[in-house]
């Protein structure tokens, strides 16, 4: 059944900011942080983007906060708990919502990489929740293939979906994914509309947990028109590194020997990569000079993807004014992230999968009416692993023994957690295929990040993918060609902009026999020692004291 919506969000759209800054203003009641427990269970939205950097994030501050992309956001943020060290611990759509979900690392929930899925028994969250009396749904982007069937209700996007009169996959009378719905719109609306209908006319006797999830800020960065006019005359602030990357950043893995992979690593703004040229893909003139070049190709690039943004912040007043105008909003736990990071020309590199900061640093802003006097941050140091755990927690569920990550509710008090982590684990598994970004693990503490990038697929050959309309010049990806072997250590205290590998300074060899000795217990921990992949182990284990 094919059914069609001429969306009206205009009006909406402006009674929803009209009612967004009465979110700015902490309650002060004088009672304890947390109140009693009642009878009647909290509710659960969980709103999540897709490729939503925290640096395009006002209450996260950077760069990009003084253009304002976030209002409704940081007024959410301002009123509940925002978490400053949150990270993926694998950089891309598919793994992380399949971490998100069951609370494992890659290696122990099979979802290494874009191809991977997640099947009905193994939708842990969903699951344990109805469990507890809860009303499911997920509405918008879902991306892990099989059919959401944990869930009691769906409409999700086919696979990323389309900006502009998206396709939905329905629940009906048809075996999963022949049932279908179009609506006109922009998807960012659409997936609102949706959701704001099924608030509205689910079962009320049940409590509900929502994951509300939009395909935006992800590319093409397709905004609706209506955003044309924001940040027109603005010159968005530029990266340190964007027009040169400085010969301190990398290694002969990202840099090549006398950096002849340059040309060949990680998509570009500028047109350094010899076939993903992001300025290309825009339509930036190729004659223009480097630097030229490089400021319209950024400036075309981050313009798309703020209007993207500010699409999504729009749209999460009106979820929000929704909530008050039912009166569930005192009842309702909001949480809103990102799948990921994003790579917003630092490093003259476009997209996520790499493991500096940009790509894996996520957005998670927490409001729970229940807490009074939340703290307003927390440095605590989280990954999304910890997701699924932390919201059973919030409903008082029980936490299953196989998930790695654990709860945090705590924080929102300001309380640290008895033994909490000291250092986040992360992985990339697709090496070199999409935007030829080479594989790597490594850990991250609050001081420091190390990375061994190994250079190498865990199939081979891989398949060679073409790239839809990323193919500028040469055509198919080198994804099943090694790449150096080598280490990267970023003093985070000092360089925050890692713009200066240290890893071969003497000063720093104490340190990282520590940080190796952790990386190797998390890896056997949380089973990504690698013995189902003898190639990589061997390259691994090889290069491990170099």
């Amino acid at each position: 059944m094919i059914k069609h919506r001429l969306i009206k969000v205009g009006l909406l759209l402006a009674a929803a900011s009209l009612t967004a800054c009465s979110l700015v203003t902490k309650q002060n009641e004088s009672t304890t942080d947390i109140t009693a427990k009642t009878n009647k269970k909290m509710n659960v939205l969980y709103i999540m983007t897709d490729d939503h950097a925290a640096h395009a994030f006002g209450a996260y501050g950077g760069r990009l906060a003084k253009l304002n992309p976030t209002p409704n956001l940081d007024a959410l943020a301002n009123e509940g708990t925002r978490f400053e060290n949150v990270f993926v611990t694998n950089s891309i759509c598919t793994p992380s919502r399949a971490s998100i979900l069951t609370g494992q690392y890659s290696q122990t929930n099979g979802v290494l990489d874009l191809k991977g899925s997640l099947s009905t028994e193994q939708q842990t969250l969903p699951l344990l929740l109805n469990d507890e009396g809860y009303e499911t749904a997920v509405i918008g982007k879902w991306h892990l293939k099989k059919e959401p069937g944990a869930f009691d209700y769906y409409e999700v996007l086919e696979l990323q979906g389309k900006y502009f009169d998206p396709v939905f996959r329905t629940q009906g009378t048809k075996p999963w994914p022949q049932n279908e719905a179009t609506y006109k719109g922009h998807s960012s609306d659409v997936i609102t509309d949706l959701s704001i209908e099924w608030l509205k006319n689910r079962k009320k006797d049940k409590p509900f947990f929502l994951m509300h999830q939009f395909k935006a800020p992800h590319d093409y960065f397709e905004y609706a028109p209506r955003y044309e006019s924001y940040l027109a005359d603005v010159e968005i602030p530029e990266p340190a590194d964007l027009y040169q990357v400085a010969n301190t950043h990398g290694s002969i893995a990202t840099r090549g020997k006398n950096d002849e992979l340059m040309k060949d690593i990680g998509t570009s703004i500028s047109q350094r990569h010899n076939r993903r040229s992001l300025g290309l893909d825009l339509g930036v003139d190729e004659n223009l000079s480097h630097t030229e070049f490089t400021k319209k190709s950024y400036q075309k690039f981050l313009k798309a993807y703020l209007r993207c943004v500010k699409g999504v912040d729009d749209n999460v007043a009106r979820l929000i004014q929704t909530l008050k105008d039912m009166g569930e909003y005192e009842n309702t736990i909001i949480v809103y992230t990102s799948d990921q990071g994003m790579m917003l020309g630092e490093h003259d590199y476009q997209d996520k999968r790499w493991m500096y900061e940009e790509s894996i640093h996520m957005p998670f802003v927490v409001h729970d009416p229940r807490v009074k006097n939340a703290a307003n941050t927390s440095d605590l140091l989280i990954n999304n692993t910890d997701f699924a755990p932390f919201i059973l927690d919030l409903v008082d569920a029980e936490i299953p023994d196989d998930m790695h990550g654990r709860s945090f509710r705590s924080a929102l008090k300001g309380e640290q957690p008895d033994d909490w982590r000291t250092a986040t684990y992360y992985r990339y598994w697709t090496h070199r295929m999409y935007h030829d970004v080479p594989a790597h693990f490594g850990l991250r503490t609050k001081e420091y990040k190390l990375i061994m990038f190994y250079g190498a697929g865990f199939v081979e050959p891989q398949e060679k993918f073409y790239d839809r309309k990323w193919v500028n010049k040469t055509g198919l990806h080198n994804n099943n060609i090694n790449t150096p072997v080598a280490w990267e250590l970023y003093d985070l205290r000092h360089d925050p902009q890692e713009l200066v590998n240290v890893y071969n300074d003497p000063q720093y060899a104490s340190t990282i026999v520590e940080l190796k000795k952790e990386l190797k217990r998390q890896r056997q921990v949380y089973n990504e020692t690698d013995e189902n992949y003898p190639k990589l182990k061997a390259i691994i284990e090889k290069h491990w004291n170099d």
